[in-house]
């Protein structure tokens, strides 16, 4: 998954309320909501060449969903083909046409509508600037005895705890002071 030069190799859940999990929040942070906003990049088979796969399916008499399901999910393969208007026999498509699927499987462009909001985030970018903070107290350089600490300071880490790190080292840090 790609994004605004964030790329990550993580695992995608598909839930009734559109994309999540550890990719997709690696990549939220790379994302900009808006109109002059960029896709997200998916490749929903890495490590494969799809579009040779399927080259090598070209005379099955199955479904291309069918085909997709030997290895994503049945649902969003099913979904994905009505989307992309191949629900059809394999050996009725074009070799143009697969070789187009596979390509847009490697590089499925996805543009968000938009988020859950702030009272379901998981990740959070932005907050207090960390040039107007000593780096040793987490005091203000503005304000004596005033201290920010963890999410609210404009420190952003990746998944697997580095926010949590992050939130116990500036808090030891600026008590120690205060």
């Amino acid at each position: 998954m790609s994004c605004n030069g964030g790329r990550f190799r993580e695992n995608l859940l598909l839930t009734h309320r559109g994309l999540s999990g550890p990719a997709i929040l690696q990549i939220s942070t790379y994302w900009q909501n808006g109109p002059a906003s960029r896709p997200i990049h998916i490749n929903v088979l890495p490590g494969h060449d799809a579009a040779h796969w399927l080259a090598a399916q070209y005379h099955a008499k199955t479904l291309l969903n069918n085909v997709l399901a030997e290895r994503l999910p049945k649902r969003f393969a099913q979904q994905w083909c009505l989307a992309h208007e191949l629900s059809t026999p394999v050996n009725q498509l074009t070799e143009k046409a697969l070789a187009r699927a596979g390509d847009e499987l490697q590089d499925w462009q996805v543009k968000p509508s938009g988020t859950l909001g702030y009272n379901k985030a998981e990740v959070t970018l932005g907050g207090v600037d960390t040039n107007g903070l000593s780096s040793k107290t987490m005091e203000a350089t503005t304000l004596r005895g005033l201290y920010f600490v963890g999410e609210v300071v404009d420190v952003t880490g990746q998944l697997g705890g580095f926010n949590f790190q992050w939130a116990w080292a500036s808090g030891h840090a600026a008590g120690q002071e205060a």
